[in-house]
């Protein structure tokens, strides 16, 4: 058996993580493996039983559990988030708005830019916004008054068609990973940090920051939206909090851990799965929001999450259960 960080060692830096992981676990479990794409991991085929499947990575979901139709929904927050509200399921709310006024004929009135301008008046002239179909928190940010509004209308049209605003809420996050009602694991999630090195400041900190960033095809949120001093020069070992996104490729942080109100949170990531029709998802909630009537809200359904993060902790062993559940769905493994 070949560990993870064997193969992952004689792989180019751009190699797909889950292609990493589908060959560790195909290993382990006695399943061939084959890369189709001249050494790229884009396309791979596993097979077993007398049976093979070909999977993709970049938009590829990597986990056939979910239906087209299912994975589908799940992808644009706002059909997600009208599915979990009829199922009762309390989501951040908010409205979608188109970017462009290509196809304008085939869509209802009442979601063009100047409908997100009156939409965004409601909520005070402050909101967090993100793409609508978009992920791993790339533009996802805090926006304040109308000249932050356009600047950031002006900046994501060259790479979205629509997004959705919603209210601001801020509470402790969770993302909660389930496969067919099994709770696999359970982390607690917190904004990027930087440490300060007694020498340089926020700014400077956060510029060394930015290639990083790039490099991972997400956005840099403006300056001005961090809600931090920019000129100050932190202390060495001292934290500065960057508030907004939380997503490990946006400087996130994640830890094992369960909330206080963990059942409660797990039905609630349960009930949002099904309302999708998925089988396999990251669901990320606020299990509380400060000065609200709802015990705790669906901030989105991931139904292609990541889990590098499983690497990172040394956690081999829920990767090869996750895989292992995939590749019995497929029928690659006989039960």
């Amino acid at each position: 058996m070949t560990p993870i960080r064997a193969i992952r060692a004689g792989k180019p830096a751009y190699y797909p993580d889950q292609t990493i992981y589908a060959e560790y676990a195909a290993g382990v479990l006695g399943l061939g493996f084959a890369e189709l794409d001249h050494g790229t991991g884009l396309i791979f085929e596993v097979t077993g039983a007398g049976k093979s499947a070909v999977f993709g990575a970049g938009r590829g979901s990597f986990f056939p559990q979910n239906t087209a139709t299912a994975a589908t929904l799940a992808n644009d927050k706002h059909m997600a988030n009208v599915l979990m509200a009829r199922a009762g399921v309390a989501t951040l709310d908010g409205d979608y708005f188109f970017l462009h006024d290509r196809h304008r004929r085939h869509r209802p009135p009442g979601h063009e830019r100047a409908d997100a301008l009156a939409y965004f008046n409601s909520l005070d002239d402050h909101a967090f916004i993100k793409p609508l179909n978009g992920s791993r928190g790339d533009f996802a940010q805090i926006v304040s008054g109308v000249d932050d509004l356009n600047r950031y209308l002006e900046s994501i049209e060259r790479h979205y068609d629509a997004i959705l605003i919603q209210p601001v809420r801020m509470g402790p996050e969770y993302r909660v990973f389930v496969l067919d009602d099994e709770i696999v694991y359970c982390v607690s999630k917190a904004v990027p940090v930087l440490v300060g090195d007694g020498r340089r400041s926020v700014r400077k900190l956060l510029a060394a920051r930015l290639p990083q960033m790039e490099a991972h095809g997400v956005s840099a949120a403006p300056l001005h939206s961090l809600f931090v001093e920019l000129d100050h020069v932190p202390e060495r070992g001292e934290y500065v909090y960057l508030f907004g996104r939380t997503n490990l490729s946006a400087g996130g942080r994640m830890a094992f851990e369960e909330p206080s109100n963990a059942e409660a949170v797990f039905a609630a990531a349960r009930k949002a799965l099904r309302a999708l029709g998925l089988r396999a998802g990251g669901i990320d909630l606020f299990t509380r929001v400060y000065d609200d009537t709802e015990p705790l809200r669906v901030i989105e359904v991931n139904a292609n999450p990541s889990i590098r993060f499983l690497e990172d902790s040394g956690r081999d062993d829920l990767i090869l259960r996750i895989w292992r559940h995939t590749f019995t769905s497929l029928g690659l493994i006989d039960v």
